[in-house]
Parts: C-alpha cells; sequence; structure tokens
C-alpha cells in the first residue's frame, strides 16, 4: 500500500533534519550543516551565516567565516536558479553538473545584447582561467574577459540598477555553476572573485539523480513541481525526472495529505510527535523557502505578512510549532541589537520564555548584546 503522510508528519521530519529541533554538536563543520540543508542561500550573507550557526551548537558568525574563507570547506557560488548560494566545497562535483544540466527558459536578456552560446563557452572559459589562482574584483575581471575574448565582451549593455554593466556578465552565474567562479572575501568595499579548486564533474544524468534524491530526504514529500520551483526549471522537465528516477527504483511515491509525492525509496520513516517549540529563521531560510505546501507552511494571516507577492524569504519569520506565525527584525547599533519580534497570535507565557532564548542565542551568533521588542515590524520586505 501507498504510505499516507500528513503535514503533522511532514513538519516533524523536516524540522530534525534542518537541525531547527536539535542542533548539529558543537565542531561538526560548517559544511555538514550546510549540505542538511542541500545549500544556504546567500544573497544576504550575513543571514546565510545566522542560518547556518543557529544550527550549530555554540557557532558564531565568526565560525561560519571562517569556513568559508579560510578553511574553505564552503564555498560562496552561484546556485539552485542562479542566486548566490553557500555549498559544500566536497559537494561542487555533482552540484556542477546537475545545475548546468537544468534547461532554462527564455532569455530575459535582449536580442541585440545577448551572446551566441559560442560565445558564452567563451567567457566561461576566459573567466575560469582569468581567477585561476588569483582575486579580483568584478572591473579586474572585466579587464581580463575582454582580452581574452574581444572589445565586444566589455560592451557597456546591460541594464542593473540604473547603470549599465558590460555584455559578459549575464553569463557570470553561468560560470559560478559551472565551476569556473566562487566569491573571494570583498576587496575593500567592492566584490571580489576567484576559482574553486579544480574537480570533475559527475556525469550529468547522476548528477540529477543525487540531486532529486537529495531534496526529497532533505524536504520530503516533494512533487516535481516543488522541484521545478526549486530549480527554477521547466515543469514538465522536472516531471519526466521524477519518473525517470522513479523508474530507477531512486524515489517511490506516498500520499501526502491525500496529493501523490515522493519520498526517498525506503525513506517513509517519518516521527509520530508533531513540532513543538519557537524559532527564528532569518532572510531566504531553507526551511521557510523549500517547504511545500506554501500554503501550510504560511498558514491565515502569515500568507499575507510573511510573503512578499507569495515569494517566501523576503521577510525573516517567526516559526511556532514548525510554521510561520509572524516576522521580526533586528537593528544593530555597535555592540547592541534591538530584536523586534511581531507575533501574528498571541504567544504563551511559554512560548514567550522560549522566544526570549532564542533572541539570546541569536545574539551570541552575532556577537552582539540583544534587547528584544514584541511589537510591530515596520521594515518592509528585502528586494
Amino acid at each position: 500500500m501507498t504510505p499516507r503522510i500528513t503535514w503533522d508528519e511532514a513538519s516533524a521530519r523536516r524540522y530534525g533534519r534542518q537541525l531547527l529541533g536539535t542542533p548539529a554538536p558543537a565542531g561538526t563543520p560548517a559544511a555538514e550543516v550546510v549540505g542538511a540543508l542541500l545549500a544556504v542561500h546567500a544573497q544576504v550573507l550575513s543571514a546565510a551565516e545566522l542560518s547556518v550557526a543557529l544550527r550549530l551548537d555554540g557557532a558564531t558568525r565568526q565560525d561560519v567565516r571562517a569556513a568559508l574563507w579560510e578553511e574553505r570547506g564552503l564555498v560562496k557560488t552561484y546556485g539552485p536558479r542562479g542566486t548566490i548560494h553557500l555549498l559544500p566545497a566536497a559537494a561542487l562535483p555533482f552540484w556542477s553538473a546537475a545545475l548546468t544540466s537544468v534547461p532554462t527558459g527564455p532569455s530575459p536578456v535582449r536580442a541585440d545584447v545577448r551572446m551566441t552560446p559560442e560565445q558564452e563557452d567563451e567567457v566561461v572559459a576566459a573567466v575560469g582561467d582569468a581567477l585561476d589562482g588569483r582575486r579580483l574584483t568584478v572591473d579586474e575581471l572585466t579587464d581580463e574577459v575582454v582580452a581574452r575574448t574581444g572589445p565586444w565582451a566589455g560592451d557597456l549593455v546591460m541594464e542593473a540598477f540604473q547603470q549599465k554593466w558590460p555584455r559578459w556578465r549575464q553569463v557570470m552565474h553561468r560560470a559560478g555553476q559551472a565551476g569556473a567562479l566562487c566569491f573571494a572575501p570583498d576587496h575593500g568595499r567592492k566584490a571580489a572573485y576567484t576559482r574553486p579548486p579544480r574537480f570533475d564533474p559527475l556525469p550529468a544524468a547522476e548528477a540529477l539523480g543525487v540531486l532529486v534524491r537529495a531534496y526529497a530526504h532533505a524536504y520530503g514529500p516533494v512533487t516535481s513541481r516543488d522541484f521545478a520551483r526549486w530549480t527554477a526549471a521547466p515543469r514538465g522537465w522536472a516531471a519526466d525526472l521524477f519518473a525517470s528516477e522513479a523508474s530507477a527504483g531512486g524515489i517511490e511515491e506516498v500520499d501526502f495529505e491525500g496529493t501523490p509525492a515522493w519520498v526517498a525509496a525506503g525513506d517513509t520513516a517519518f516521527p509520530e510527535e508533531p513540532v513543538r517549540g519557537v524559532r527564528l529563521l532569518p532572510y531566504f531560510d531553507a526551511y521557510a523557502v523549500a517547504a511545500q505546501p506554501r500554503e501550510r507552511m504560511f498558514p491565515g494571516a502569515a500568507s499575507t505578512r510573511a510573503l512578499a507577492r507569495g515569494q517566501a524569504g523576503n521577510h525573516p519569520v517567526l516559526l511556532v510549532d514548525g510554521v510561520v506565525a509572524g516576522v521580526w527584525h533586528q537593528r544593530r547599533q555597535g555592540r547592541r541589537t534591538t530584536v523586534t519580534v511581531e507575533p501574528l497570535d498571541r504567544l504563551t507565557a511559554a512560548q514567550e520564555r522560549e522566544l526570549a532564548a532564542v533572541v539570546a542565542r541569536v545574539g551570541e551568533v552575532l556577537e552582539a548584546r540583544p534587547e528584544l521588542v514584541v511589537g510591530k515590524v515596520t521594515t518592509g520586505p528585502h528586494a
């Protein structure tokens, strides 16, 4: 018989596997924590540091920075959806092969600005060559790319933030996904780039299978539509990929609240006890972004207060018993930080005490003295 999974069971397992119930023991490499989430959104690096450190017992933002910039167990690069993520360096062989195999939709770039496929390949190769063993700012990298390709790569034709970027930057995310580029520590106030350690990517089909199974393990039960949204892939392609992986025995079907969904093969054990507790998650935290169905993760008033035009991640969120129950914001001033939490329903006395402990832990991670304020959050969503 097809296993039947309830929302409470799925939520409890995701919560545990995302290290929200019990953080990883002190000393666990930060890369293992990131691997448990698959990837950590890092467009706002401070939020990524908080996502990781809150899941690692006793860790601070400095521990995450050390793993990223000194130990190099983590890599900041372009991940799912072409957006900036932290990835485990050891996982790059499968990530690179999988991400470069995901088909893309129509290009948002104007036809007269686009590059040919041959030019795109030429730029990616030039980026990797220029960054091999070096750290360059984007302006320095532009000079190197133009020198290796031609003046066309440097044409200022890309509309970006009320300015124009050189043509080659339309495939910057592709260079990251291909392993030709990753971020280096900032050079002053400018972003800097380098090349990650060289690796041999897995065969594409193998890598996509690994990604589907890992996604189902971390966030299951899942649907191919969930996966398509998470990877920004065409729905039909994702459905075919899931069907192929099911035929190969990598995933199996379950009944998730009356809807067909998938888990990794044999991974059908779920906790019996529902989630209980209070947590704060920063911008773009993987648990809030990837857990589906979204209407169950953001119930009632949370669907309007904590989502931005239906998109998750733009607000830091308060979790109560595993689902979004409010928003929060922190404002740092020197060595102090004011943490304002806006619950959507009244908290019990026990939940208020737990929230105070969670805010204290946030202060430890940020290396600041925290002050908790329960009230209206006036800050808008992150763009």
